[in-house]
């Protein structure tokens, strides 16, 4: 993995340098929103040298520091793992779940009867509405099959943007899949605890919730923040405070599943990032400062357990766009403390959209705001 500015040179070098130690290399790149309009400099370059090429456009780049919003993080596959991207995921009338199914299907039965089971990472285009939905639609055609993780890309003002792309192509409403082997098993986390106190969305439509306990939404969330923290919120300072008092949706599993309200209409109702089921239990949740709670302790132990110790390797990290307004400028802080505890030689990634993944072990895979997610990456 590696760091790289986006100038045909230096890529080309890079590309010189890998394929001639791996000449079935492909690469994943990573580019933040500001670098978008470069991306046909690597493109060109891959095409040129032949590599396989995926990869998506995000708000910014992750290093062990912190955050920047130049350059492109490219991350070497020594043989070009499986892929497909696919387009018109919201807008094509097909089941998005059956097509899913249908490319993994594909791509496993390319790979040998014995082959460990792979992790299917996927990168949508965070402004696809029904990303839950579509998940939870996956797992009952695919169940155990694979494991499943991944993220979502886009732009942090929540505008239409092509973000997806492979050596020739830039799509947006799409869906980039990976198989990835065992042995980059992947973590999730988000570190907020839930509180006793529990209401119900008693009417949602996907990501918009109309009413709490049968009260306007908004009323009904003004009402708990001032109950529980003394917060007197309006809607002249709802986008000061949303992002550090998200919705917890309470799973059957015990599970906390963070959905952060970036919008507030004219009729009360609330747009969170994630779909939030029609009457489903929920908690308001307190984003935790900086430092506290055990977030970066359970994110190291579960990928020391699934893929052993981490010493000496690099880390593939995607820190959420929600958690990083709610961390500020300590949200580099927490980067460096997780470099630091989990005992990499190197850390980078891209600030996310929403998470995908399981906060334990092999658990079912879920929708998340406000989560790190983690993979192995093999040193150079």
């Amino acid at each position: 993995m590696r760091l790289l500015p986006l100038d045909p040179v230096t890529i080309a070098q890079t590309l010189t340098e890998w394929q001639a130690s791996y000449p079935q290399m492909g690469v994943m790149a990573l580019l933040p929103e500001a670098e978008k309009g470069q991306l046909p400099i690597l493109q060109t370059c891959c095409r040129q040298f032949g590599v396989p090429l995926i990869g998506a456009i995000f708000p910014a780049l992750v290093t062990a520091q912190g955050f920047r919003s130049d350059g492109v993080w490219l991350f070497r596959f020594d043989t070009m793992v499986p892929r497909f991207l696919l387009p018109d995921i919201a807008t094509s009338g097909l089941d998005a779940a059956d097509r899913l199914a249908d490319a993994t299907r594909g791509l496993l039965a390319q790979q040998g009867a014995d082959s460990a089971k792979f992790t299917l990472y996927l990168m949508f285009d965070g402004l696809i509405p029904t990303i839950a939905s579509i998940i939870d639609g996956l797992y009952l055609r695919l169940a155990d099959l694979v494991e499943y993780a991944g993220v979502n890309a886009g732009s942090e003002t929540f505008q239409p943007m092509p973000c997806l792309f492979d050596a020739d192509r830039l799509i947006g409403d799409g869906v980039l899949g990976m198989l990835l082997p065992a042995a980059q098993a992947t973590a999730l986390q988000h570190g907020y605890p839930a509180p006793e106190r529990v209401m119900t969305a008693t009417a949602t439509e996907g990501n918009r919730v109309l009413s709490i306990d049968w009260q306007p939404a908004f009323d009904a969330y003004q009402a708990i923040i001032k109950t529980e923290y003394g917060i007197d919120l309006t809607r002249g300072n709802f986008y000061q405070y949303a992002v550090h008092f998200p919705f917890g949706i309470l799973r059957a599993s015990d599970d906390v599943v963070v959905r952060i309200p970036v919008a507030l209409t004219d009729d009360g109702s609330l747009f969170c990032v994630g779909e939030v089921p029609e009457n489903a239990i929920l908690v308001l949740l307190r984003a935790p400062a900086a430092g506290t709670g055990n977030c970066l302790t359970l994110l190291a132990d579960m990928l020391q357990t699934l893929n052993g110790p981490l010493l000496g390797r690099n880390l593939l990290t995607f820190y959420c766009a929600g958690r990083r307004m709610h961390m500020g400028d300590e949200a580099a802080t927490e980067l460096a403390a997780l470099h630091t505890h989990s005992g990499v030689a190197a850390m980078g990634g891209a600030l996310s959209l929403g998470e995908i993944g399981s906060t334990s072990s092999w658990g079912y895979p879920m929708f998340h705001n406000a989560a790190l997610v983690c993979t192995p990456w093999p040193k150079e």
